[in-house]
């Protein structure tokens, strides 16, 4: 295969028009391990680290659905120092909590089972994760690694590389955590705009893919108000009611003033035709899609 016949899944997903929201994926706690070695395909679950630590981290993360993502900075940039650790998690109230540590030894990561067990601290900044995994999915670095170097040079202490976060097709993708927001389908320019806003709290429909506190059809849901009524914070909209029958969702979101008190939402659902949905998975599968059948005032 010639380089001009290679694939790249997010080159196809761009050119199909798939379509970005409804596809965050659920969570609400993120474990974060600096670390500058190579990154397996499978990222921290492929480490050669001492057993029982690993096992220890793997445990306390499963017990509460915590993600479990290496970071880095762009390049590689060997720190001054121990690396970090930080378990960051979500809070709809928006008091979004994070904790970190350091790590010499690989002993010294058993912190996060502890970490995960405590409360956290208040009033840290987001953390913007860009997903760099190359070795999980090509598109993953073509794409992610110029939006990690742009956004370093923004916003140095808050931006890192990351392991896979889901939807390579999607590629570049960011999750701002805690916060819980992901965004995809970018490239340097959109990505600044992009986390610009967020970080005015101006979320903007344009490249979200969702919150990751909702399920899809309401991760839909929302971006159709943001489209709709212009850019909002985190937490100016709220998900209050969702009822469901065969592929249709009704969804109602109230917002904070001086925004809509009140909007209706119907989401339909289907089923996409069979795709090549990653650069390494050569076997052909369809995905679940959304559309927006109506929105209106109540």
């Amino acid at each position: 295969m010639t380089a001009a016949e290679r694939f790249f899944c997010a080159d196809a997903a761009r050119t199909r028009g798939d379509s970005l929201a409804g596809t965050a994926p659920h969570g609400s706690v993120w474990v974060l391990i600096e670390y500058l070695g190579g990154w397996p395909p499978n990222g921290f679950d492929g480490l050669d680290l001492e057993p029982h630590t690993k096992g220890l981290v793997f445990a306390a993360a499963q017990a509460v659905r915590a993600r479990v993502l290496l970071v880095r900075r762009h390049g590689r940039h060997s720190p001054q120092g121990p690396r970090r650790w930080a378990v960051v998690r979500y809070e709809n109230s928006g008091a979004h909590r994070q904790q970190w540590g350091t790590w010499s030894r690989e002993q010294d990561l058993a912190q996060i089972a502890g970490a995960l067990d405590a409360p956290g601290e208040l009033g840290c900044p987001p953390v913007v994760l860009v997903c760099a995994h190359g070795q999980h999915d090509t598109c993953c670095a073509v794409r992610g690694r110029p939006v990690a170097r742009d956004l370093s040079e923004r916003w140095p202490d808050l931006v890192w590389e990351c392991t896979h976060i889901g939807g390579d097709r999607f590629a570049a993708n960011i999750v701002v955590a805690p916060d819980g927001v992901y965004y995809g389908g970018l490239d340097a320019g959109s990505s600044v705009a992009a986390i610009e806003g967020h970080l005015a709290d101006r979320i903007r429909a344009e490249h979200l893919r969702g919150y990751t506190d909702l399920f899809p059809p309401q991760q839909v849901a929302v971006a159709a108000v943001l489209e709709r009524f212009g850019p909002a914070g985190r937490h100016d909209y709220t998900v209050v009611e969702t009822s469901r029958e065969a592929n249709r969702w009704r969804i109602r979101i109230t917002g904070r003033p001086p925004r809509p008190a009140a909007i209706d939402v119907e989401v339909h659902s289907y089923r996409t035709p069979p795709y090549q949905l990653t650069c390494r998975g050569l076997s052909m599968s369809s995905a679940v899609g959304y559309e927006v059948a109506s929105i209106g005032v109540g």
